[in-house]
């Protein structure tokens, strides 16, 4: 029951061996993954994208998730937003000396089933481990390929004035999530990370309409930081409305308990798109027959005043300047 990381896991040898077999190929098994080749081997054609990522967040355990879940989603999502759908996945562990064996099939466990629930297959990984104070518990590494369908071109560099802007959902519910756990803080409801696998919104918005030219999932530095960045790489303004920007009661709470800015939270499973005006509609309604999805709405539009800035309307009337995220808000949150 307390069995725990030795550094001896990490060493090559038989119990090397035996924490891969038992761990991660028993409950991740495939037949790509159960050859333990040194590379897997698999065969996509056309279009593909590919991206890598890392999930060092504390707590790994947060109300709606944990770091294994966390990787999944921010793998899956990162391939979703340029219109790919997820098919591979690498699956790295630095695991600290002395980490319990119970959370780690805990975490095994979750990614299982996440990567289950976003249609994705785990074909190879690495596990090492490092001496007590060497990482704080356990730090994953990740990397994933997606094939894009033909037709298919979403960049951040494709947003054009005119254009309306999507947000899938309410923002800040998974810094808040967390900074709830690692803090202690409570309260009169419970509030859940929105960690999630965005491919199968995606897709199903493609189909309303394969115009879609951006797309974008607002993590680190939140809303305000992912419209800046989409204003820069199109050279272009963005309007948003305060008003139409929805924001839970408990979030906006504790953000204002503690001073901080929605707009800066961190989220991991919302989505920003930028949609030609005649094609807003027909996306919306996608999004909304879509559990990730049913609280979309439309916060604003792409111009061509102020390229590559974001200003937003306030609930008082004025504008008011968005700016990227400055500092670093709250740390460790993916």
């Amino acid at each position: 029951m307390n069995e725990r990381v030795l550094l001896a896991h990490g060493s090559g040898g038989k119990l090397s061996h035996e924490l891969v077999a038992k761990h991660f190929v028993k409950e991740l098994f495939n037949p790509i993954l159960a050859k333990l080749d040194d590379s897997a081997v698999f065969e996509l054609s056309g279009k593909l994208a590919f991206t890598t990522d890392s999930f060092v967040i504390n707590p790994i355990f947060f109300p709606g998730g944990d770091i294994g879940r966390l990787a999944v989603c921010g793998t899956v999502n990162d391939l979703a937003m340029v219109g790919a759908i997820p098919r591979y996945f690498s699956l790295a562990f630095i695991l600290e000396e002395g980490f319990p064996i119970g959370d780690l099939t805990r975490i095994v466990s979750s990614v299982k089933a996440t990567a289950k629930e976003a249609g994705i297959q785990i074909v190879t990984g690495d596990t090492k481990v490092v001496q007590k104070g060497g990482c704080d518990k356990i730090y994953v590494n990740t990397a994933g390929v997606g094939s894009i369908p033909d037709g298919v071109a979403i960049s951040g560099a494709n947003a054009k004035p005119g254009d309306k802007v999507i947000l899938s959902g309410s923002i800040g519910d998974h810094g808040i999530a967390v900074l709830s756990q690692r803090e202690g803080l409570s309260f009169s409801t419970e509030l859940k990370s929105d960690c999630a696998p965005l491919g199968g919104l995606v897709s199903a918005m493609l189909e309303a309409s394969s115009e879609i030219h951006s797309l974008r999932d607002p993590t680190r530095g939140g809303l305000a930081t992912t419209l800046n960045e989409l204003a820069m790489q199109s050279e272009v303004g963005i309007k948003i409305e305060e008003s139409k920007i929805p924001v839970r009661a408990e979030v906006r709470g504790a953000c204002e308990m503690l001073g901080l800015d929605p707009l800066y939270i961190a989220n991991e499973g919302k989505l920003v798109a930028i949609v030609p005006p005649d094609a807003a509609e027909k996306v919306l309604v996608a999004m909304k027959t879509n559990k990730y999805g049913g609280d979309a709405v439309i916060i604003g539009e792409v111009t061509a005043e102020h390229p590559g800035r974001v200003v937003m309307k306030t609930n008082f009337g004025t504008s008011r300047i968005i700016d990227m995220l400055t500092g670093e808000a709250l740390p460790r949150i993916c």
